[in-house]
């Protein structure tokens, strides 16, 4: 489906262009004496209504139950399984997945303007409004030549704060940014705004892929496109200090590997 709708937006955007060609094909064939009017521009897409939901409150109140279980499973030794390892950070940030941290899936997208910042949304899902959005220290055409290199590990760091001053990890506002070990700058995180919830809404069928969207023209002309990338992620989280998204590709599929590190020291 991802597929379809990509072709799709591509099509929309090269029919964008149409009405000005036909412009200057009549104005060639018009004769002097003609006094027809020329056509008027094609107007922007139209914005797409919000139909995003809210994210999932999961319940923090365990039943009794639950608990009383919980109590006497951690009573029993712990048995390790063997765990494969994973590749070493260039950086020297370290595996967070340890037998103690908690993951779960994610949807993570990669957009902007390609000689525009990107910035990165998470997302609980494709049909969820997004959870939190950091605008990264990078261009999105600079973005595309590392991920063909293949692997791809951008850290973002943070200093810790006094105890009572402490937020969640990702709500925390300022970043400094490192791709594959090279300082790239600082990474912000903010609120959505308009451009980005019509791009969610745009994506919402999309699960997985990667194409491009028609631009704002107002804001990066006529000939502006809005790349991106959306798959799925492994949210790990090690501690309340440390947390990192592992892309997830499809079985079989040797496309680049991507791993974003979120980190307080």
């Amino acid at each position: 489906m991802h597929e379809a709708l990509s072709i799709s937006l591509v099509h929309q955007h090269q029919l964008m262009g149409e009405p000005k060609s036909r412009d200057s094909a009549a104005s060639k064939d018009d004769s002097p004496t003609s006094s027809a009017p020329s056509t008027p521009a094609a107007p922007p897409l139209p914005r797409q209504p919000l139909s995003l939901v809210q994210p999932s409150q999961k319940k923090k109140n365990r039943p009794k139950m639950f608990r009383v279980f919980r109590s006497v499973f951690r009573s029993f030794p712990i048995v390790s399984p063997a765990m494969c390892k994973m590749p070493v950070y260039p950086g020297g940030l370290p595996d967070i997945r340890t037998p103690s941290s908690s993951s779960r899936k994610v949807t993570g997208t990669l957009f902007g303007y390609r000689k525009g910042k990107v910035s990165l949304s998470i997302q609980e899902n494709p049909k969820c409004l997004p959870t939190a959005i950091v605008e990264l220290a990078m261009q999105t055409n600079v973005l595309q030549k590392e991920m063909g290199s293949g692997m791809v590990r951008i850290a973002l760091e943070c200093e810790k704060r006094p105890e009572k001053d402490k937020v969640k990890l990702l709500e925390e506002p300022l970043w400094s940014m490192f791709c594959n070990g090279k300082k790239t700058g600082y990474g912000v995180k903010r609120e959505a705004n308009e451009e980005d919830f019509h791009v969610m809404e745009l994506l919402r069928p999309v699960s997985m892929g990667g194409g491009v969207l028609p631009g704002n023209s107002d804001a990066e002309g006529a000939d502006g496109e809005l790349a991106y990338i959306r798959a799925h992620f492994e949210r790990v989280v090690g501690s309340k200090d440390s947390e990192t998204l592992y892309m997830l590709s499809p079985e079989g599929n040797n496309g680049p590997e991507l791993s974003i590190f979120f980190v307080r020291i």
